[in-house]
């Protein structure tokens, strides 16, 4: 197998803390690598999660989880500012119904406070209506705890890359590791689908198969088990119905999953906490699917269930210690591991990008800092927010972004033409999904993903039949129904689009 590729740092998974890292460590004069094993960034734990960012008023005492979930969420103002994504500080409740739930919450006051979490409060459940009125009636007291808020964890992500990418880092997507190679107790050669890239240095960040890169090392002291969560998403006529998250006293394994609106004002009821056995098992039970919306219908009053638009789970990344692992290895010199980075590994992941910079620093030699460091990345305001006059400037600049294409998101074609030549490209439907919304309003795609399918095949030049809707066995479309028919897409520069218009060397209409 052929040597593709060297870096001196090569950062294994492409989720919320390897492109975190991947950022922290762009400030260094490094030849920087992540690979990920999917056709996009944060496919995995980071896509299918609520996107809280937790106040940590309720992890163990004295645990590196608490540790790096409150200094995390102090972090999140800074990282919204310099990296442009929508960050929300909305606060959270916690309700109690009964006194046997008072008592828990007043333990997590207690815990909440002697771990440092802001303004934590325990008041009335009237008290508590009268910052959200749709809280249930019946909800007697609530933890309020106004640290908490809310991002949407696909955009931070893509924010973190790109700006890693902007100061020198590099990402190979569809890039699978099979193999590493060790000498003199080093890790020196990742085996690879792509072929052999040699290291100097290797960060494993590999979400829920961690402990499979680490079992590739020699060094699996870990292990990782899923746990799936449920997230029910419902139309954005619910929008403003509630604005913190309200959820219930949390058990052993989970938050308490509850209502809450993202930054896009979409209301969102979960997760649930089911242990699973397969890292791949997405799928969705009945049972864990009423649970859900029965739980988030009897915390908050005046949603219908019939507003349900979809539904979908994703796994966490759980070890058995239920901490995090955030540590030099101890057998392989070169090595640092961020592990079992589950709930709330968002909320903690810009304390644990900064843990591994400092762990690194104090293992690599000779690091020097890149004077020429910018911390911030540029994000252009979406149509949807943009004014009128800013809509016609843009039309004005390029036709295509007053084509409509999604119109339940009002998303336009130039703005998908962009994310498919971004500087992570969005290959696939689910990526310009992702990226721009196309496809996540009250139709699902229903009407927008047939042009979106189109636009993809056009601007990467392939057959549509190769446009997947996830990367590799996903595709959408099987065959031609008539193929001695016109192609719609993938006409050759200067010749007529089939809308008449002509298209330049991108694909894209000129």
């Amino acid at each position: 197998m052929d040597v593709v590729d060297h870096a001196d740092v090569v950062i294994i998974g492409a989720g919320i803390t390897g492109c975190g890292i991947a950022r922290e460590l762009s400030k260094y004069k490094l030849n920087l690598l992540v690979l990920e094993k999917e056709e996009d960034i944060s496919c995995g734990t980071t896509k299918s999660n609520n996107g809280m960012v937790h106040s940590g008023y309720d992890s163990r005492h004295g645990s590196l989880k608490v540790e790096m979930n409150v200094r995390g969420n102090a972090m999140y103002t800074q990282w919204a500012q310099d990296l442009h994504f929508a960050f929300n500080r909305t606060g959270s409740f916690v309700l109690a119904f009964t006194e046997e739930e008072h008592e828990k919450l007043k333990y997590y006051l207690e815990n909440g406070t002697k771990n440092g979490v802001p303004g934590i409060a325990l008041i009335t459940g009237d008290e508590a209506r009268q910052i959200e009125p749709n809280v249930s009636d019946e909800a007697r007291w609530a933890l309020w705890t106004p640290s908490a808020g809310y991002v949407e964890p696909y955009e931070v992500a893509l924010a973190l890359m790109e700006n890693a990418i902007d100061n020198g880092a590099r990402l190979r997507l569809s890039c699978q590791v099979e193999g590493i190679e060790k000498e003199e107790g080093r890790a020196t050669v990742l085996y690879t689908n792509q072929g052999r890239i040699t290291c100097d240095y290797l960060i494993n960040a590999a979400g829920l198969y961690a402990d499979e890169i680490a079992r590739m090392l020699d060094d699996e002291f870990f292990t990782i088990h899923p746990r799936r969560g449920t997230l029910v998403i419902f139309d954005k006529e619910n929008k403003g119905k509630i604005h913190t998250y309200s959820g219930q006293a949390p058990g052993n394994y989970t938050k308490g999953g509850g209502p809450q609106e993202t930054p896009e004002g979409t209301l969102l009821f979960g997760p649930s906490a089911k242990e699973v056995p397969e890292k791949d098992d997405l799928g969705v039970d009945q049972d864990d699917l009423d649970f859900v919306i029965n739980k988030g219908m009897f915390l908050i009053k005046n949603v219908d269930r019939a507003s349900m638009i979809t539904y979908f789970s994703g796994n966490r990344a759980a070890t058995y210690m239920e901490d995090f692992i955030i540590q030099r290895s101890e057998t392989v010199e070169n090595v640092v591991h961020a592990a079992g980075i589950q709930s709330p590994g968002l909320a903690s992941a810009p304390a644990v990008a900064e843990r591994v910079e400092h762990i690194f620093c104090d293992m690599a030699e000779n690091v020097q800092k890149d004077e020429a460091w910018n911390p911030i990345r540029e994000r252009r305001k979406p149509i949807r927010f943009c004014s009128m006059e800013e809509r016609e400037a843009r039309i004005q600049e390029n036709p295509l972004y007053g084509h409509v294409i999604c119109r339940c998101e009002t998303v336009t074609e130039g703005e998908i033409v962009d994310a498919i030549h971004g500087k992570v490209p969005a290959t696939n439907v689910d990526a310009v999904k992702r990226r721009t919304r196309a496809g996540m309003g009250r139709c699902q795609g229903g009407f927008c993903q047939a042009k979106v399918l189109e636009i993809l095949a056009r601007e990467l030049a392939i057959p549509e039949t190769e446009v997947t809707l996830k990367g590799s066995g996903s595709a959408i479309l099987c065959s031609e129904t008539r193929p001695d028919s016109a192609p719609k897409g993938n006409a050759p520069e200067g010749e007529n689009h089939p809308d008449g218009q002509k298209t330049d060397k991108a694909g894209g209409r000129a």
